[in-house]
């Protein structure tokens, strides 16, 4: 019986055949910032932008392997998985029908459509992802194709493990540690088990967003359990329950070898590479990176892999993004203010304001009495205890006003 490295080597070979080997490259930004040794495995740099190919590759070669006469390829993804599927189509000639949620961005419409070319139909189904994903079994069903499951699927992982293969080839040794996100786990699953056979003294630490923690939910569970409600930012990796298949290879993880990156500090880092080396990731490509923040102590000294697993980063969300990131640091806030209905009243508020301090939102919400009004007023400064100079300074003149930053329902309906 062919071991589980033996299988994920033979599978990267194949896979160079199609596309190159991404790069592995050490990060001097990072690795200065974390007294570490920091390398970026760039899953963002394979012709679709993530990682997803490998298993969508693999698990297609296999099938075709098995029964070369199955030509129907049947999938369903709002992201990253169907172009994936989309390129491996058009790759292997064959007939691929990707189920997407009506809701679907039209530049990720448009990416699965370049990539799989006249080899696919592209089906925009039901306003939610359950709805999706039922209609494309039933599709498959219908017409005796083969479903391609985005993690929950051996010959899948098996393909996602060529990633941690590609490292170890490149370092030319284990690396201390690896970091790589979570989402229904193909990708970790993957990693766990070639490494338990080529390198079972690695380190491993698995990150996962706050709002979609589903492998520390099932590690408590003892079995993986749908989340009661996930918070689709990271839209790479948020997912309501982790795959079955990927949870029988994590079960041994432990628990305190799992991170969940609250959303509004990963927009940190992705501004972070961004802005300082250049790199474009999206929310759960920069889910490895975040996690230094946490391990610092851990990994001084040391040589770590974090994976970037995906750069399809819609640019339209960045303004979103920075939102997110300057509220999480602190230098800008959200006030209700009450100012008194007289002339002069909002000129004695804006003189309160310090040399730092910018008004970057302004609304009046409604005039509640006769003698005062309430006003939306969103603040941009320079450094966080800013804020509370100018706090302590309205407090002075008797102002009125109510912090509203971390109200979550306001900030969705009102900011």
């Amino acid at each position: 019986m062919t071991s589980f490295m033996d299988a994920a080597r033979a599978a990267t070979a194949r896979m160079h055949g199609v596309f190159d080997a991404t790069p592995l490259l050490l990060n001097a930004h990072l690795s200065a910032k974390y007294g570490a040794e920091i390398w970026l495995k760039r899953e963002d740099l394979t012709p679709v932008r993530s990682y997803k190919i490998r298993g969508a590759f693999n698990a297609m070669q296999k099938c075709r392997e098995a029964d070369p006469a199955q030509d129907q390829f049947i999938c369903a993804s709002a992201g990253n998985h169907a172009q994936g599927v989309a390129y491996a189509c058009r790759h292997f000639g064959v007939k691929g029908t990707i189920f997407m949620p009506v809701t679907t961005p039209e530049q990720k419409i448009m990416k699965t459509r370049t990539f799989g070319g006249e080899n696919i139909e592209i089906r925009l189904v039901g306003d939610y992802f359950d709805d999706t994903l039922a209609a494309a079994k039933a599709f498959c069903s219908g017409i005796g194709g083969h479903f391609l499951a985005p993690f929950d699927d051996p010959d899948v992982i098996e393909g996602q493990a060529s990633v941690t293969v590609e490292i170890l080839d490149q370092l030319g040794r284990a690396p201390d540690m690896l970091i790589l996100p979570v989402g229904g786990g193909g990708l970790s699953a993957g990693a766990v088990s070639f490494l338990r056979e080529a390198a079972p003294g690695t380190d491993i630490r698995l990150v996962e967003p706050a709002g979609g923690a589903s492998l520390a939910a099932a590690l408590a569970a003892g079995a993986p359990v749908a989340l009661s409600g996930v918070d689709n930012f990271v839209d790479g990796a948020a997912v309501a329950q982790i795959g079955a298949l990927p949870f029988e290879r994590l079960a041994g993880t432990a628990p305190d070898h799992v991170r969940a990156i609250p959303e509004d500090r990963l927009c940190t880092t992705l501004l972070e590479m961004l802005n300082v080396e250049g790199i474009v990731l999206e929310p759960a490509g920069a889910l490895a990176v975040d996690a230094l923040k946490d391990l610092r102590e851990e990994i001084a000294g040391r040589s770590v892999v974090c994976v970037t697993s995906g750069g399809n980063f819609d640019f339209e969300r960045l303004p979103d993004v920075k939102e997110r990131a300057q509220r999480f640091s602190g230098v800008k806030k959200y006030m209700i203010l009450r100012l008194p209905q007289r002339p002069g009243a909002l000129r004695d508020f804006l003189d309160l304001l310090g040399p730092e301090d910018d008004v970057a939102r302004f609304e009046y919400l409604k005039k509640s009495s006769r003698n005062f009004g309430s006003v939306l007023i969103g603040i941009e400064t320079a450094a966080p205890e800013n804020f509370t100079a100018l706090f302590a300074r309205l407090d002075a003149r008797g102002f009125t006003y109510t912090d509203v930053t971390a109200d979550q329902t306001l900030a969705e309906f009102v900011i």
